[in-house]
């Protein structure tokens, strides 16, 4: 019998490159959509932005500012103005360091193309010489066989690797979002204290662990980024997106009472409980996929043990 072993290894390695370009092909076009959606957030929130700096200007020196001191509200409306204006400005910002980061994805997914560019020419190739040998051995079933079981194995092989990939990009994920409901949880438990007479430490607090909070959605939006293209390559579609986290209350200090403390506490708990149902998501569709990932393993081993039972030499 011809040993297919050596031409068998060529053929995995060859189609793991082919099913790799595969990969990062259906990756690229989550990915596009991806910064699509992130540059629409940016075209969206560009002009909103210039209006709330143009109701501040107007409030610090316009006719509207000239009339609102008459009314006595002019410092109240121009602190009210200016929390509007720098929200809005913060999540500009946050959307262009995450579209930022989008593109640098984008460029190394592209580079890894132009890498993998020959990869289906020489597994063609490979394929070609397997069937050449298959000739000569005059319709020997075992060289069918092991035809079959390289081309199932080599499938199962990069299966496998992927969902292996989409598991650790959901535990990844799966962390971030624990750091930000950690954030969340201690500022819910400030603006409790505060709604029963914290006073200025809770505010600071509440202000302190609200901006961490923020900082830390980001970061596990990029994680769920990441996570959302490794599932489109097991085939499940997501566009997973945290709430925005709402730090205007904390900076506002002219209206600091018990009922904006109720909306402050409010809001907190809005958001945890959003960002509570995408880290519970993730942790499902984790579970899932790690459940695929082990019958995918099992079917390798099985298929392995049947190719090593063919190429094993003969009594």
């Amino acid at each position: 019998m011809t040993d297919f072993a050596g031409i068998d290894d060529q053929l995995r390695v060859a189609k793991e490159r082919v099913r790799h370009l595969e990969h990062l092909t259906r990756q690229r076009g989550a990915l596009t959509g991806q910064i699509q959606q992130v540059r629409q957030a940016i075209v969206d929130l560009t002009p909103r932005l210039a209006e709330e700096e143009q109701d501040v200007v107007r409030l610090e020196s316009g006719f509207v500012g000239f009339l609102a001191k008459l009314a006595g509200s002019k410092e109240e409306r121009l602190a009210q103005e200016r929390i509007e204006a720098e929200a809005v400005r913060q999540r500009l910002h946050g959307h262009r360091l995450r579209l930022s980061a989008l593109e640098g994805d984008l460029e190394g997914i592209d580079a890894e193309r132009v890498a993998l560019e020959a990869a289906p020419g020489e597994y063609a190739r490979l394929l070609g010489e397997k069937e050449r040998l298959l000739i000569e051995l005059d319709g020997d079933p075992r060289g069918r066989d092991l035809a079959e079981l390289a081309s199932t194995l080599g499938d199962l092989t990069a299966d496998l690797h992927e969902h292996e990939e989409a598991r650790k990009a959901g535990m990844a994920a799966g962390a971030e979002l624990a750091h930000v409901l950690d954030r969340l949880n201690s500022a819910r438990g400030a603006s409790t204290w505060d709604m029963f007479g914290g006073g200025v430490l809770a505010d600071s607090i509440e202000r302190n662990r609200l901006q961490q909070a923020d900082e830390a959605a980001w970061r596990a939006q990029r994680a769920l980024d990441v996570f959302a293209r490794e599932l489109a390559d097991v085939g499940v579609m997501a566009n997973p997106r945290l709430p925005e986290v709402d730090t205007r209350w904390f900076v506002d200090t002219f209206f600091d009472n018990i009922v904006t403390d109720v909306m402050k506490h409010h809001r907190i708990t809005g958001t945890h409980d959003a960002v509570a149902q995408a880290a519970q998501w993730v942790e499902e569709t984790v579970a899932s996929i790690s459940r695929r990932t082990a019958e995918l393993s099992s079917e390798c081993a099985l298929l392995q043990a049947r190719r090593d039972e063919l190429l094993a030499p003969g009594p």
